[in-house]
């Protein structure tokens, strides 16, 4: 019986043994250690310089280049009325006549007034000559004169002041009086507007304060529009706003299109902040973390981490402004399955076009 159980103890340390060594596989080294695994397998980007773009788009409204609300500068009857609305009319056109008989009758009589001491101030001249006067009775007798010229100069000017006329060459809108209407300066009698050409308005973000300048061409489409615009900056707001960030901008659109009406609602294509030296690579090879961005570089055969500062973006690309340079091959594809100096390999290495 002692000897059967001697032979039970020397059979399992045996069984112990042989699991081990079947443990250890084929593959096992002298130190019982795993062999190394291969290279990731992925794909490339070579770094290199293109011109680059942000593209933004901005709300706009289109404005005639001129408006004016007409408006009479005395109160009066209207006796005349020439304003056919929504037509166009040339500068100078007299829209609307007030009543000015009276007025008329003023000048008329000062006219008369005028006539005699004119003759008064010849007779005045002839007696001075001869000593008939003395110098003071001729110079009032010229004073006379020259106060009624003063008195019909203003009374021409209060009839002139009775007649409405058109300021420049536009279109004027819906007449708000009517033919024998008493109207006052308070009363808007229509508006005026130049549109053979038309401003658009829009803001921009402050940061492209700098890059809008006079002569800078933009790109619009009205809302509902069927076709894109064109036109050109004329003047820049002189400062940014405080409240909103922005810099308000006017540019000069010519009227050619009967799209283009003022008031309607316009988007605005611009391309700002362009870098025709921007370093380019595909988005996906960013990798984004809590307080920084980095991409994997191809360093000889391994992977090196490095940190980055990105800028502008387009479509499928993004710049880098730091961290980069022309030549580095940025890893794209398997970017999750990649440790710090692992072992990499390029199967696919591309380059921007």
């Amino acid at each position: 019986m002692r000897l059967i159980g001697v032979c039970a103890v020397v059979f399992a340390f045996t069984s112990c043994d042989s699991k081990k060594g079947s443990a250890a596989g084929p593959g096992a080294g002298a130190g019982g250690g795993r062999r190394p695994q291969g290279p990731i397998m992925v794909d490339g980007f070579v770094v290199s310089q293109r011109a680059i773009s942000e593209k933004i788009e901005v709300p706009g409204t289109l404005l005639p280049f001129e408006e004016t609300q007409i408006r009479a500068e005395i109160g009066g009857r209207i006796v005349q009325l020439n304003i056919r609305e929504g037509t166009a009319v040339a500068k100078g056109t007299m829209l609307v006549k007030l009543f000015d008989r009276d007025l008329q009758a003023q000048l008329k009589k000062l006219q008369v007034q005028l006539q005699i001491k004119e003759k008064q101030q010849e007779r005045s001249a002839e007696l001075l000559k001869i000593n008939g006067i003395s110098q003071q009775d001729y110079d009032l007798s010229a004073l006379d004169v020259e106060n009624l010229k003063a008195d019909m100069e203003a009374t021409q000017i209060a009839i002139s002041k009775t007649e409405i006329r058109a300021p420049y060459n536009g279109r004027v809108g819906l007449r708000n009086i009517s033919l024998g209407s008493y109207i006052s300066p308070q009363d808007i009698v229509t508006t005026i507007r130049q549109v053979d050409q038309l401003k658009l308005e829009f803001s921009i973000p402050e940061k492209y304060a700098k890059e809008i300048f006079k002569g800078y061409s933009v790109t619009f489409k009205v809302d509902g529009g069927e076709q894109f615009h064109h036109g050109t900056v004329m003047a820049t707001e002189n400062s940014v706003d405080q409240n909103t960030r922005t810099l308000r901008v006017r540019a000069l659109v010519p009227a050619t299109h009967r799209e283009l009406v003022p008031g309607v609602f316009a988007k605005v294509d611009l391309q700002l902040g362009k870098n025709d030296s921007a370093l380019l690579i595909p988005s996906q090879a960013v990798i984004p973390g809590a307080r920084n961005k980095q991409v994997i570089l191809f360093r000889k055969d391994s992977a090196l981490y490095t940190v980055v500062e990105t800028g502008l973006r387009d479509s499928a690309f993004v710049q880098v402004v730091k961290g980069l340079k022309v030549g580095d091959t940025v890893v794209t594809t398997g970017l999750m399955a990649i440790r710090p100096n692992a072992k990499i390999k390029i199967t696919q290495l591309h380059a921007q076009r």
